[in-house]
């Protein structure tokens, strides 16, 4: 391994795509795969030495004790204990929110697993060098969802937290549990989490509750 080299390491649960996009990535002048995982518990051994990149898938579906996350959840956890690692996300999810929740949670890239291997070279040298990369077919909508739908207003509920306002918000436009764990990328177990956390620190007693309370501050349309 040369000091140059970019280091490389690719997460995603299905062995097919994950042992390809390793063949693709080592084939590369000056990128090297230092590891793979499918879940958290091998992440955690595979960035033991911290690459430069982890290459992200978001739909995970990793054994139990892989503790039941997302690559979104992976991906905060990841920037907040090795924010030097950048995280580049490579999905077949191009929606709107799931890109804006890759964004906020960290990801300095995204791309969706259509991408040419000419666009994934681009991407993995331009995250490693602190640039943040989005594929041309997300980057205009993701922008304007993450920065242009943050004005400078008082934010509703400041006492959750912005994944705790997003499922409220979710919750109040009329959809369902398990809806909403497809729109984030996120575990049912996690979106019960966060709605029960939600209930708890409004002091709201049900989920019409919640749908009331959320509507009059300007949540769910």
């Amino acid at each position: 391994m040369t000091d140059q080299a970019i280091t490389v390491v690719v997460v995603d649960d299905h062995p097919v795509f994950r042992l390809g996009m390793v063949g693709l990535l080592s084939s590369l002048p000056g990128i090297e795969v230092s590891g793979q995982a499918a879940n958290r518990v091998e992440l955690e051994r595979a960035i033991a030495s911290p690459p430069r990149v982890v290459m992200m898938d978001l739909q995970l579906h990793g054994a139990a004790d892989a503790m039941d996350e997302s690559g979104i959840e992976l991906t905060r956890w990841l920037s907040h204990s090795h924010p030097e690692i950048a995280v580049l996300v490579i999905t077949m999810s191009d929606d709107d929110t799931s890109v804006a929740a890759a964004v906020r949670a960290g990801a300095r890239g995204y791309l969706l697993k259509a991408a040419a291997p000419e666009e994934v070279e681009r991407a993995v040298r331009a995250v490693a060098n602190g640039e943040m990369i989005l594929g041309a077919q997300v980057a205009a909508r993701a922008m304007a969802q993450v920065v242009g739908g943050r004005a400078a207003v008082r934010v509703p509920f400041p006492e959750l937290t912005d994944r705790e306002r997003e499922v409220l918000d979710l919750v109040a436009r009329g959809f369902d549990n398990a809806t909403i764990s497809r729109r984030l990328v996120l575990s049912p177990k996690t979106v019960r989490n966060h709605v029960a956390n939600v209930l708890t620190k409004l002091s709201l007693r049900d989920r019409a509750a919640a749908i009331i309370a959320a509507r009059e501050a300007g949540l769910g349309s």
